[in-house]
């Protein structure tokens, strides 16, 4: 077993999990509510540590990721839990489960599906499959912590990138202690209104999200880009689509790259329609508007919207199919028209 970081002791063996906004009080033989940090005894512990779900060499571009190392491949790891409950989750099985019922009378989490990746061997894959660094993602990264801060220690040792995938849900102190490490944070920012959050993932307090985002851009320089999946009557509005961009513009710089998602139906959400691609470019538009520079449609082939337009003279400066990514009109990290800035991070 692997014993957390960032809780504290309480009395008669209770533990407080200091990881995210959900605070978690946590009695002995229990766990908190992302299921994978577990008091045994008035110690917690990481039971998912170096535990695995999935893992696959990616495009950089599926995370998505636009100005990041455009054209690489990331090793993406992805382990079981999560801190949110969003009903319209596309890993479910994995996110949803919770896996303190599996921990044995020796501590060990005995769950089929779990696969064994330490640091080390995270490590050798992404260079064994050619990937510029790893990212972790499938579900959320922040609840894996200490396995994360170990293998992106030996990732800056090894020439690699880190990237978090994230829901950005996470307290001060956990941005402080992977930020020394972590090179990309591509988090979620999926509403912009109490009720909208409540609805959605189960939580009131979402601004420490936002508030996640600047501390990983502002103290840490982490490359940050902000998903927002468009979801028909629920964050579609023209209010909240708004204030998320005017949020960025004035929060992390109107540089900062927005992609704007088509929902699929699914889950608890089965009932509503895909995003029309008609919202979809109502939302780029919206972001374009209010002042940034790069707003990207999602989900929607063929969209124009994938590709990047210099901000400068307005130039088509990178092309995108899917994941495939042409940089026609690239010249280190400018537009080679005009030499505007294109905030891309390549090293």
């Amino acid at each position: 077993m692997h014993e957390c970081i960032l809780y504290e002791k309480l009395d008669d063996t209770r533990v407080h999990c200091l990881v995210c906004p959900r605070d978690c009080k946590i009695a002995d033989g229990r766990a908190g509510f992302c299921g994978v940090r577990h008091n045994r005894g008035g110690t917690l512990y990481a039971i998912t540590y170096g535990k695995i779900t999935s893992a696959a060499s990616d495009p950089i571009e599926k995370k998505p990721l636009f100005h990041f190392h455009p054209g690489t491949r990331v090793f993406s790891v992805g382990s079981a839990g999560c801190n949110l409950r969003c009903v319209h989750c596309q890993n479910w099985q994995i996110a949803h489960e919770r896996l303190d019922d599996a921990v044995n009378a020796g501590g060990a989490l005995n769950l089929p599906g779990l696969s064994e990746l330490s640091p080390a061997q995270a490590v050798a894959a992404a260079k064994a499959n050619d990937c510029g660094g790893i990212a972790w993602t499938y579900n959320e990264p922040t609840i894996w912590l200490e396995y994360t801060i170990d293998t992106a220690k030996l990732c800056r040792d090894a020439g690699l990138y880190t990237v978090y995938v994230t829901n950005g849900y996470a307290t001060e102190a956990a941005v402080d202690a992977i930020g020394p490490y972590l090179d990309a944070y591509r988090v979620d920012v999926k509403g912009f209104t109490d009720a909208f959050y409540k609805q959605l993932a189960g939580v009131s307090n979402w601004r420490s999200i936002l508030a996640a985002a600047e501390r990983a851009k502002k103290r840490w320089g982490c490359h940050v880009e902000i998903v927002t999946n468009v979801i028909p009557t629920l964050n579609d509005d023209e209010r909240q689509l708004r204030d998320i961009a005017e949020w960025i513009v004035g929060a992390l710089g109107p540089e900062t790259p927005w992609h704007v998602t088509r929902f699929i139906p699914y889950l608890d959400l089965a009932n509503l329609p895909a995003t029309p691609t008609a919202t979809l470019n109502r939302a780029r538009q919206i972001g374009l508007d209010a002042g940034l520079s790069f707003v990207y449609v999602g989900n929607d082939p063929g969209n124009p919207g994938e590709n990047t337009y210099c901000p400068g003279c307005g130039a088509l400066v990178i092309e995108r199919s899917g994941y495939m990514t042409n940089p026609c009109m690239v010249e280190g990290a400018t537009c080679a028209g005009c030499g505007q800035d294109l905030n891309l991070r390549r090293s």
